[in-house]
């Protein structure tokens, strides 16, 4: 009966707002009732909730930057090609996501200025990383060519060669930089869950726990 409270043991039943014209007259007003006032509080809060979904939209690139993370810090160098090319995959996998999740979208994104000040010649170390050898071939101080031309007996030898620079394991200042925006990224959800709740006098819950990694 709608006008009982739910308790353990009752059937919960979802019905979609095509069917309520086939319930009772009293069940349809009251429901209509609870549809209206739900719809009202979300009119509302549609700035807040607006700003939750631009939220939500990094936090898929946060837990793949802090996948990216954990693989680099179990990296293992060896001198094989198969293991720097290993590297390389995993540095410019973290330079270009963490370069995604700072530009952001539609206000989604995080400024240098969020940073500590401790933090911030890092983030500009990655974006130098991100513009300068993993987006453009823009000449980083990392990668520099070893190109030999030798001479004898009248005709010119060509050796290839290329010289790149890595941080095995990638920097450790890059994991400090990673925990603080995961807790920057929670404190602005935990913010605009506190707003909705003061604006509409109703609790707002979110899932709690580590996002997966």
């Amino acid at each position: 009966m709608l006008d009982q409270p739910f308790e353990d043991g009752h059937e919960y039943v979802v019905l979609p707002e095509e069917a309520l014209e086939f319930l009772p007259q009293h069940w349809r007003d009251q429901m209509q009732e609870i549809v209206d006032d739900g719809r009202a509080v979300l009119r509302s809060v549609d700035n807040e909730l607006s700003s939750l979904s631009r939220l939500t939209r990094s936090l898929g690139t946060l837990v793949t930057l802090k996948h990216i993370q954990s693989r680099l810090t179990l990296y293992r160098f060896a001198p094989t090609m198969e293991a720097i090319l290993e590297l390389d995959m995993l540095t410019t996998a973290f330079v270009v996501t963490y370069a995604r999740l700072h530009q952001g979208g539609g206000g989604s994104g995080f400024g240098r200025g969020a940073l500590p000040e401790r933090l911030r010649p890092i983030h500009d170390d990655i974006i130098d990383l991100r513009n300068k050898r993993f987006a453009h071939n823009a000449g980083h101080h990392s990668v520099s060519d070893a190109l030999e031309i030798g001479f004898g007996d009248g005709r010119f030898e060509i050796k290839l060669g290329l010289a790149l620079g890595f941080h095995v394991g990638g920097p450790r200042e890059w994991l400090e930089l990673v925990k603080f925006i995961d807790e920057l990224m929670a404190d602005r959800m935990e913010k605009v869950r506190a707003r909705l709740e003061a604006k509409t006098g109703r609790p707002w819950e979110m899932p709690k726990g580590p996002p997966p990694t």
